[in-house]
């Protein structure tokens, strides 16, 4: 069973335990009240008389029953057999159908996410999510799913792995946003299949966070500036990548292949997008002088500012602190120009 279930089902045998629980201290209540009226003694032997009833301990009563008395305790005991009976399932229940390792697992899976830092929240996993989340669980960047369908986070768990960390909750509810570490994230996906929604998830996000990247799903054309304006850094339509996807290929398929195993290959070869601000011995530098290919093998196929973009850049392109390189290598490749600039 997947443990996508693990929060109703939970729910629920919670409940029917502490519904048990609820109904021992009515009997116990109960039968201290009745034995306190029927045969006038104090409440303390009252409640005596009540727990070795519903123990079965089998100790003797306080004081001699009268009729109504010796009445009571056979109701009380047919009715704590009972309660006893329901518990005993319930708790049997719980442990035999995994109740108790599923709610673990979803202890354990809200310790891990709020343990996450720099990570990227996806909300949605319909038609477009499910790709998203299996692109991401192929990166190294952690993230966690955020949706509202049940049948849709089971089928992710299914097609991508049963590992993502998700929570089953509407993404424009600041609280459900808490709970997947928006205050420690990096970025946020706005991937649900209604631009209304998606417009309140960037509106919420935005007022949370100021400074995280929002990336929007758009449906309908004629809403792409009111997600901007609501937020997003970015609006994807599906639609209309999809339709030039489709072009490229019949143009142009063997740029279209070669990009696609870049991108999602098996193999550690691909793009990859360099902040020359977190390699302080690249700035100032030309191309030439960081010697970026001959030291790692990367392969620079353009210098990324703001808007503007230089590709196949010469030897005395000069590197400043808000270039992104993008590059062609492995992350070995890149983890070797990390160790450069450390050593540097």
């Amino acid at each position: 069973m997947n443990f996508v279930r693990t929060s109703r089902l939970a729910q629920y045998s919670l409940r029917r335990l502490l519904g048990a629980v609820v109904l021992l201290g009515i009997v116990i209540t109960g039968g201290t009240v009745g034995y306190w009226l029927i045969e006038g003694w104090t409440l303390l032997e009252s409640l005596y008389m009540t727990m070795i009833t519903i123990t079965t301990i089998g100790y003797g009563e306080p004081r001699p029953l009268s009729s109504n008395g010796t009445l009571f305790t056979l109701v009380l005991i047919v009715t704590t057999i009972g309660i006893i009976g329901y518990s005993l399932s319930t708790v049997t229940a719980f442990i035999v159908e995994g109740e108790f390792n599923r709610i673990l697992r979803g202890q354990q899976m809200d310790r891990r996410i709020q343990r996450m830092r720099d990570h990227v929240i996806l909300c949605g996993c319909g038609s477009t999510g499910l790709y998203i989340a299996e692109s991401l669980h192929n990166s190294p960047t952690p993230f966690v799913v955020v949706e509202l369908n049940e049948s849709r986070i089971e089928r992710m768990l299914e097609h991508v792995s049963d590992d993502v960390p998700y929570i089953m909750g509407d993404a424009t509810q600041d609280e459900i946003l808490r709970r997947a570490g928006i205050e420690h994230a990096k970025g946020l996906l706005a991937a649900v299949s209604d631009d209304k929604d998606n417009v309140f998830i960037v509106l919420t996000a935005r007022s949370m966070k100021a400074d995280l990247r929002i990336v929007a799903r758009l449906i309908n054309e004629d809403n792409a500036g009111k997600l901007r304006r609501a937020g997003a850094d970015e609006v994807v339509s599906p639609n209309a990548i999809g339709g030039q996807r489709m072009a490229s290929v019949m143009m142009r398929p063997s740029v279209v292949s070669f990009l696609d195993e870049l991108s999602h290959g098996p193999s550690p070869l691909g793009f990859d997008e360099i902040p020359v601000n977190d390699f302080p011995s690249l700035i100032g530098k030309t191309l030439g002088e960081a010697h970026i290919a001959a030291e790692t093998g990367m392969l620079v196929v353009a210098i990324h500012n703001g808007a503007d973009a230089r590709f196949n850049p010469g030897r005395d392109a000069v590197l400043h602190a808000d270039d992104v390189l993008l590059v062609i290598g492995t992350p070995e490749q890149r983890a070797q120009l990390e160790r450069i600039d450390l050593g540097s």
